[in-house]
């Protein structure tokens, strides 16, 4: 199976502004979804996986998806799922390139924090964050991404607002 990245528009089969209950029908072929109430910082979450790659869809107001985490299932974890950015499979292709593609298309990219790039105003974010034994660049970083979020336009405008 393939999930296409449309940002900023949504994941698979889930879109931005989709209700709860549209989120949980979106995910919900892929087995039993998990819902939670977050007070602390998102309202709710749905979490459901489809063949091992982690999705979780954010709720961050009222009732109304704002942004879709999508998860590498691990080191030494095999799954068909591809997740895929323009046809390019974020998890399995080098981060740096998946970058540098993003950049071409005239896209922001912000690499100040590297295991942790953004670009903003698509929106998408990436992690390179794992604690387990994968290949490294010079630097210590991953060499792919464990993560990917798909958000609308602004939503990593707070990053920039303050900024000079």
């Amino acid at each position: 199976m393939d999930l296409l990245l449309e940002p900023p528009h949504g994941a698979g089969p889930v879109r931005l502004g989709m209700t709860l209950d549209e989120a949980v029908a979106a995910v919900a072929p892929w087995g039993e979804p998990r819902v939670r109430t977050r007070p602390n910082r998102v309202l709710v979450t749905v979490s459901a996986k489809c063949d091992k790659v982690g999705v979780e869809v954010l709720l961050e107001e009222e009732d109304t998806v704002t942004a879709i985490e999508l998860w590498w299932p691990g080191e030494g974890r095999e799954t068909s799922t591809r997740v895929l950015l323009d046809g390019e499979d974020v998890f399995r292709a080098p981060a740096d390139d998946i970058l540098a593609r993003a950049a071409a298309r005239g896209w922001t990219v912000d690499a100040e924090n590297p295991e942790n790039p953004v670009v903003p105003g698509v929106s998408l974010g990436f992690t390179r964050q794992t604690s387990q034994e994968v290949p490294r660049n010079a630097d210590g970083i991953p060499l792919h991404f464990t993560s990917v979020l798909v958000a609308g336009e602004k939503y990593y405008d707070y990053r920039y607002e303050n900024a000079g």
